[in-house]
């Protein structure tokens, strides 16, 4: 009984930014519980290229070009979608620059997180959500961060954690909105990730050991362990849920 409320057979989700990282991870997470899936990604090739190694394990898997930012574009997705509507949509695209002070940050900086981050979200679950809507079921998870809650260290990140606090907010007000419509709106807040992108900046070398050790957990997380808890909140298991914004965050976020 209890396992069969993991599964997502007959379902079709979504994740936008789903191509790497912690968006692909999602995606395999929900294939394995019997999902289709579309990756939504700036660039058509990078949406097919992980649209086909998906397909390679057995999964349903499409690929669809969008751009978040492009609320017109995320209407057209939607209607292009009709015979794969998502029943399940993960709001997985974002950007994630820091370590610059806020009186140096530009408007330009400041202009895109928002955008991305939380333009981006609710531009997709606007488009989205009106089939769902229409449809009296859906869910929606958004990924948030402990940075919408916390204020880091070293690093500088005023647009960043602004940007996050602001999606852990839209995600309470969609789903005081939409539960009458039979939609839940969650989030999670994972912390530093080990994603090759996080890896890849010089500066974060000498970052991660004041994370790690901030971290009660004392290490970083993993993205498996973030769509893992994507998982539970887009999964009939967690059927009670909506409006919460569940911490991945190896306990950092309870100093």
């Amino acid at each position: 009984m209890y396992l069969e409320r993991f599964r997502l057979a007959g379902e079709t989700a979504l994740i936008t930014g789903g191509g790497r990282g912690i968006g692909l991870a999602c995606a395999e997470a929900l294939g394995e519980a019997g999902a289709r899936l579309v990756i939504l990604e700036p660039r058509l090739e990078e949406a097919e290229a992980a649209a086909e190694g998906l397909r390679a394990k057995g999964f349903q898997a499409r690929a669809i070009q969008g751009d978040v930012t492009d609320p017109a574009r995320m209407d057209a997705c939607a209607a292009e979608l009709q015979d794969w509507a998502p029943s399940v949509l993960i709001n997985n695209a974002g950007v994630g620059r820091n370590g610059t002070s806020a009186e140096n940050l530009t408007d330009a900086e400041w202009r895109l997180m928002m955008e991305v981050n939380v333009g981006g979200v609710f531009w997709c679950a606007r488009a989205f959500g009106r089939a769902m809507i229409a449809a009296k079921r859906g869910v929606i998870v958004n990924i948030g961060s402990m940075s919408g809650t916390i204020v880091n260290r070293p690093q500088a990140q005023t647009a960043y954690n602004t940007s996050k606090a602001a999606v852990h907010h839209l995600t309470r007000n969609l789903a005081a909105e939409w539960a009458p419509h039979g939609i839940r709106v969650n989030a999670v807040a994972p912390t530093y990730i080990e994603t090759p992108m996080v890896l890849a900046v010089p500066e974060n070398q000498e970052r991660i050991p004041v994370w790690i050790a901030d971290t009660p957990l004392g290490r970083m997380g993993k993205a498996d362990e973030v769509a893992a808890a994507v998982l539970f909140l887009a999964s009939p298991a967690a059927s009670l849920i909506t409006g919460a914004i569940l911490a991945v965050d190896g306990g950092l976020t309870v100093w």
